[in-house]
């Protein structure tokens, strides 16, 4: 199967598991009367393009795994779609992200104030849907899920303020920038246990699935830092406004390497041209080596716990990420 044909397959398989849990934070979300035309329009736009399907279906699929049901991870995924959309807002605007792939983001097209409102926003409407979710649940489990949900996003803003610390910064080590990568897993690791916790998992399969989070979520992330250094837009802004793509830290500590990539990094303008210039000069390192062998480490350990729980019929999305993961790297 080609890659294209196995991300469209995933993208479905998790759309199929997380559909219900994204439609109630849409309806709940737009039940809301912003009267202000702008900020109604802002919020529309933002909810048809946040299509964040990827954590109600990892809690789904963890929650089954276990032995539970995954009918009744949909409220918690709900509030995890719009506090991770909203998290997802603060981002782009911290990192004057305009565009992603071909669409504009809502910084793009609403500039930062009302970009900050609608995060905001989301933020306060995800709080309340998670502690409406939570009361639902045994006392203790809702504790549980809501101290996950903090610890994950503490662990996540811990991150986000690191990295923007640390902007244009070309002598950043690749083990500092990966050490942000995976910080930033902290949501995905805390809704895989949150998932487990829910479906009434033993302690050790609550830490199974805390680390298998964790891994798809840094190797995911990974991918997309190789996909960035081939388009010129994205490199960009990674040059001007945050940290340079991870295969790019790596390939930089070459000192010949080093020079080329900065020679074709000072240039005003880069075209895709350039961008595919310092993606041939990068790849070709020996360096580039290291992350890979690092790549397939995770890819073997979280296949080495998803052996576990092999006879869940939805197992094969996350393996089929870890595979995903590997192509054309």
């Amino acid at each position: 199967m080609s890659s294209e044909k196995a991300v469209k397959k995933i993208s479905m398989e998790m759309e199929r598991l997380g559909r219900k849990a994204y439609e109630i934070a849409i309806e709940t979300l737009m039940k809301e009367k912003f009267e202000y035309k702008p900020l109604h329009e802002a919020v529309s736009y933002f909810m048809q393009e946040w299509r964040n399907f990827q954590h109600p279906a990892l809690l789904a699929i963890a929650c089954e795994a276990v032995g539970g049901d995954p009918e009744k991870t949909a409220p918690i995924g709900a509030a995890l779609v719009l506090l991770t959309g909203a998290a997802d807002i603060h981002d782009d605007i911290i990192d004057k992200s305009k565009t992603k792939g071909s669409k504009p983001t809502l910084f793009g097209k609403f500039g930062e104030d009302i970009s900050l409102l609608v995060g905001d926003a989301l933020l306060f409407k995800g709080l309340m849907l998670l502690n409406s979710a939570c009361e639902k649940l045994p006392k203790e489990k809702g504790k549980t899920v809501q101290e996950l949900v903090k610890q994950g996003f503490f662990e996540f803003g811990t991150a986000e303020a690191k990295e923007a610390s640390l902007k244009g910064n070309w002598n950043l080590t690749p083990e500092e920038y990966l050490d942000i990568i995976r910080r930033k897993a902290a949501i995905a690791e805390a809704t895989a246990r949150i998932g487990a916790v829910i479906g009434g998992a033993t302690p050790e399969e609550v830490e199974d699935w805390g680390k298998i989070g964790r891994i798809l979520s840094i190797l995911v992330n990974i991918r997309n830092e190789f996909v960035d250094i081939f388009e010129a837009e994205e490199l960009k802004n990674r040059r001007d406004n945050e940290c340079l793509p991870l295969p790019m830290l790596y390939a930089m500590r070459n000192s010949e390497t080093k020079k080329r990539i900065i020679f074709l990094l000072k240039k005003k303008e880069l075209t895709d041209d350039d961008a595919i210039r310092v993606a041939d000069v990068a790849l070709e390192t020996k360096e580039i080596q290291k992350l890979r062998g690092e790549i397939q480490n995770l890819v073997e350990e979280g296949n080495k716990l998803l052996k576990k729980y092999r006879k869940c019929k939805n197992i094969n999305i996350a393996r089929g990420l870890l595979r995903l993961v590997l192509h054309d790297l």
